[in-house]
């Protein structure tokens, strides 16, 4: 239960509506406890005196009273509920906030699915802790206290039997609540799998199509089902078990208040009117302890759940900014690396070693090298995506961990190495503008001039809906290089005065590679530009190319000068004409026939 303690600070901006909401509970008891003590009244008064007039006085005081407490009783659930239906939205837009500032490696070891179903599943099990358990806890209570004095009011002795029974409630609580709490979490986990195999074979179909494995994937879907079945049906065996104990309990002692009380209204200890509201005190206390096992049940799933939470709300985010961050209101482009070496979290191996260069403002540097060379991590640095192991990266001459996150990525276009597009519409995909997923607006020049010079705008004319057609899942109704022009794109429209292209078009054809080189080189003008390649092509006008070789920056220069130094650059500019070569020998067979 300790886990709920961090619940609490999404208790404080509705305090004052919980308060009024507990206040109504309580009010609402004090009608509920009060309508026996009238009855008692009109059975002892009837007793005496037997008038019409008195039963419909009686009667009207007892309607008033119900009238009441059924108010209040509606103002106490409109208020508790509803405040924790927000504390729920606002949870949940804390961990979604946090989970966005995580770094990378959190996403390389955690599954979405369990994200989602910690973020839905779990988030509704705690909101039921913050609204109807905590009402229904403070009901019971309340609805407890009074009724059991009144029923000492009315006669101790009896109020004694009847509670000897009832004795053995709190150890029985005890004991079934440990074994809900248990069961919750594993009920939860195996939702988490659950969640995490339908994402990623519904992200995958296409996949699960091409190698006909639709029955043996949901073969394994069903096991899955089955577990979670198995373990649902455990708790509902423990909760089936629960909720008679508690009433059999509290039906001995209803047993032997019939008995007893009887007894002492017979000798004439209590007037008949006693034993009426002491049998209905008893009625009412009935329900907190039928209730009791309800609650702890709800408050037992809510700390599981809220366990889950914390366990992402712990982990503290390792890039974050500065106490005191430089302002960066606007950037030259001035890009520096001093004695950079980089490893991966948990890796004792360095990607990148003493890395050392200068990018001046408006220079466009390309970084070559063969495949995990460390070409992408180097990239992935300079937005601070990863932060340096040694050594420091400088923009303007200022360490980018003294800025602030957003203002440095503010200053940055990047084009990571896999596209990725949102299930909007593609115009929406571009300008990343919040709520902007309306149709029919117009080309703004900024858009008009994205779409130019990622080459873009023929693209449109195919698509359904031109710059308006909404995308499939990651956008899936894109092909690869369409899917690597519209992030281009993006970037484009993004204006900043720094742009990274990690290996921006690998999927495009060389034709279209070929216009958009040359577009982008006048876009590029007064931009630092920073191009990782494995293409030549795509670096042969750079001011500097970088040549990168198992983590270590081994060659620097224009194209010229590294072609006739014949080192690494040469060795993998005649590969890649090699290769070219045997692509377009295979082209010719295949449309030979």
């Amino acid at each position: 239960m300790r886990s709920l303690r961090t619940l609490l600070p999404y208790f404080r901006p509705y305090r004052l509506g919980i308060a009024v909401g507990l206040m109504l509970v309580i009010l609402s008891n004090l009608f509920t406890v009060a309508a026996p003590y009238v009855l008692k009244m009109a059975i002892d008064a009837l007793e005496q005196e037997l008038r019409p007039e008195l039963i419909l006085r009686y009667a009207a005081v007892l309607a008033a009273i119900s009238l009441v407490a059924g108010v209040t009783r509606y103002w106490m659930r409109k208020l508790l509920n509803g405040l924790s239906r927000r504390m729920e939205a606002d949870i949940r837009s804390a961990l979604f906030a946090h989970i966005l500032r995580l770094p990378p490696q959190f996403f390389d070891t955690w599954r979405t699915g369990d994200l989602v179903s910690r973020a839905t599943n779990d988030v509704q099990a705690v909101r039921m802790v913050a609204g109807p358990a905590i009402m229904y806890a403070v009901n019971t209570a309340a609805v407890a206290s009074l009724a059991l004095g009144l029923m000492i009011w009315i006669d101790p002795l009896l109020t004694l039997w009847a509670m000897i029974p009832m004795a053995v409630l709190p150890p029985a609580v005890v004991l079934f609540g440990r074994q809900i709490h248990a069961r919750f979490e594993k009920i939860q986990a195996q939702f988490s799998e659950i969640s995490n195999f339908a994402q990623e074979n519904l992200a995958g179909a296409r996949i699960v199509k091409a190698y006909v494995r639709e029955d043996a994937q949901a073969r394994r879907f069903e096991a899955l089902n089955r577990d979670y079945k198995a373990l649902n049906l455990g708790l509902a065996r423990v909760w089936g078990l629960f909720h008679p104990s508690l009433m059999f309990f509290t039906g001995v002692g209803a047993v032997v208040v019939l008995w007893f009380g009887g007894g002492q209204v017979v000798r004439g200890a209590i007037s008949l009117g006693d034993f009426v509201a002491f049998s209905f005190y008893l009625t009412l206390l009935m329900w907190p302890m039928i209730a009791l096992g309800w609650v702890t049940n709800l408050f037992q799933r809510g700390a599981a759940s809220m366990g889950r939470l914390n366990k992402l709300f712990e982990i503290v985010p390792e890039i974050r900014d500065p106490e005191t961050p430089i302002p960066l209101t606007s950037s030259r482009g001035a890009v520096e690396f001093d004695d950079v070496s980089f490893r991966y979290p948990g890796s004792e191996r360095d990607v990148l070693r003493h890395i050392s260069f200068r990018i001046e403002p408006g220079q466009t540097v390309a970084i070559v090298g063969a495949t995990a060379s460390g070409k992408s991590t180097l990239a992935a640095l300079i937005p601070r995506l990863y932060d340096v192991t040694e050594g420091t990266i400088g923009l303007d001459g200022v360490d980018i961990r003294q800025f602030e996150l957003g203002a440095l990525r503010d200053s940055i276009a990047f084009v990571p190495q896999e596209p990725f597009l949102f299930s909007m519409r593609l115009r929406t995909n571009i300008e990343l503008r919040p709520g902007g997923d309306e149709p029919g607006a117009p080309v703004s020049e900024e858009l008009r001039s994205a779409l130019g010079v990622s080459q873009l705008a023929k693209t449109l004319a195919v698509l359904p809906d031109g710059i308006d057609t909404r995308l499939g899942e990651r956008g899936i109704n894109l092909s690869g290089g369409q899917k690597q022009r519209a992030t281009l794109a993006r970037a484009v429209h993004r204006d900043a005065p720094v742009l990274i292209l990690d290996d921006a078009l690998s999927a495009v054809d060389s034709e279209t590679e070929t216009a958009i080189l040359g577009a982008l080189r006048d876009y590029m003008a007064g931009r630092t530009s920073i191009i990782v390649s494995h293409r030549v092509s795509a670096v042969r006008t750079a001011d500097l190319i970088l040549v990168l070789d198992d983590g270590q920056l081994v060659e620097r220069g224009v194209h010229e000068d590294l072609i006739a130094a014949d080192g690494t650059y040469a060795r993998l500019l005649r590969r890649q004409l090699v290769a070219e070569e045997l692509e377009s020998i295979e082209r010719r067979r295949v449309a030979s026939g």
